[in-house]
């Protein structure tokens, strides 16, 4: 992978690829600073992972509709893991993920990113903070069911203003470290907003609205939104799959693996559930690992292991919440499991 490439200019035929196609064009990581009749630039990334195309697409629209026009605003859009994207496949094998190593001031200097990704994201950073950047969109798609929201690292007027233009979900969240809107939290408004699926063409519409929208704007407001115009929770654990332990969704070999999942545990998603739910089944028992927003691993705190009841009794221990909680980013996609995580908890925020 090559290093960071900083251009000022759209280069010829970039609007006519798509996601896949980009590394026709482009060498890797690519950052291009567009002008503005308002000199301070909104910045804008896109395809930190590979697979999530919704936030190309949105700009790739958008700056097809401003073409031979003046944008209202000056523009940064940073292209993150284009060879992923050549791909479709959030990250390369031999990759870090280029959402995990972003610098950040809670990380410890033993838990800083390093490599040449690390110092990549540094630099786009470093780039953006000489620019009195207006504000930060990270524009992301996930793989279960889930709505459209905003995400937080700051729960400060500008931040939750930022937000809410997006969705009236908002979730704030402190972990995981190195993520591209806790970067630049430290030095303008930053959200992280999360388009459903990559497929769904109400995502990219979304995202297209809602980046254009804040192109036009003069100031974010300083107020913090009325409690009324908004929902906000905040993901207090995420749950990891052992890398030891074997899963399965709804398999029919399902029998054979230590954990296995429903095959629609994504609809879970945004939904208030109980304590005693059932959440999934396991042998000897296998557990789930639960690390709060500390770093510490709580998976006690949220599930028991209970011993199979009713048929069929094809895994001797059930898992069950201790506790009421509403999941988030759910997925039923082995891979992410293993190169992420299976989801969230959150619990609602008083405002």
């Amino acid at each position: 992978m090559n290093e960071l490439t900083v251009l000022n200019h759209l280069p010829e035929t970039l609007l006519e690829r798509a996601a896949p196609d980009l590394h026709q064009v482009l060498d890797g990581p690519t950052l291009i600073h567009l002008s503005g009749r308002d000199p301070t630039p909104l910045f804008v990334s896109v395809l930190l992972h590979g697979n999530e195309t919704t936030g190309w697409e949105a700009m790739r629209g958008l700056l097809k509709k401003y073409e031979g026009r003046t944008l209202p605003r000056a523009l940064s859009l940073f292209l993150g893991n284009i060879m992923a994207a050549r791909q479709g496949v959030r990250r390369l094998d031999r990759q870090p993920d280029f959402n995990r190593v972003w610098p950040s001031d809670e990380a410890n200097e033993s838990d800083a990113p390093a490599g040449r990704e690390a110092k990549i994201m540094s630099a786009v950073v470093a780039e953006m903070r000489t620019r009195d950047c207006f504000a930060s969109i990270d524009i992301h798609n996930n793989t279960g069911s889930n709505p459209h929201y905003g995400c937080v690292n700051r729960l400060e007027g500008p931040y939750l203003h930022l937000a809410r233009l997006f969705s009236r979900t908002i979730i704030y969240f402190l972990r995981p470290l190195g993520v591209q809107s806790m970067a630049f939290a430290q030095f303008c408004p930053a959200v992280t907003v999360e388009c459903g699926k990559s497929d769904d063409q109400a995502g990219i519409a979304h995202a297209m609205d809602f980046v254009e929208t804040v192109l036009h704007l003069e100031r974010l407001d300083e107020r913090t939104p009325a409690a009324r115009e908004y929902d906000l929770f905040h993901t207090v654990a995420t749950i990891k799959v052992p890398e030891e332990a074997s899963f399965s969704f709804e398999d029919p070999k399902g029998r054979e693996t230590d954990l296995h999942f429903s095959a629609d545990l994504d609809r879970m998603n945004f939904q208030e559930i109980g304590d005693g739910a059932l959440f999934a089944r396991t042998r000897h028992p296998a557990r789930l690992t639960a690390w709060d927003e500390n770093g510490r691993e709580v998976g006690a705190d949220y599930f028991e292991y209970r011993a199979a009841s009713g048929t069929p009794r094809d895994f001797e221990y059930e898992v069950r919440l201790k506790k009421s909680v509403m999941p988030s980013m759910l997925t039923v996609n082995p891979k992410i499991v293993r190169q992420d995580c299976l989801g969230y908890f959150m619990e609602r925020l008083s405002k």
